[in-house]
């Protein structure tokens, strides 16, 4: 009984160890932040022109209104 005690925590062992060697060389958690970090920097450049366009098209319809009063 007691080899097979020791031989069950050794293949635990073992399977642990496999199973933190394998998580510390996944890439796939630092590609989506990655992915995400992109996403974000085109979402503020677009909101930024849109912000800018805005202003502008706000302006034009203002003068537009004034003019056609």
């Amino acid at each position: 009984m007691r080899v097979n005690l020791t031989r069950s925590r050794q293949h635990w062992s073992y399977v642990m160890n496999r199973l933190v060697l394998r998580f510390l060389k996944d890439n796939s958690g630092a590609t989506a932040i990655e992915y995400g970090l992109i996403a974000a920097g085109i979402s503020v450049a677009i909101i930024a022109v849109v912000n800018g366009l805005g202003s502008k098209l706000n302006t034009t319809f203002t003068s537009v209104s004034t003019q056609l009063k």
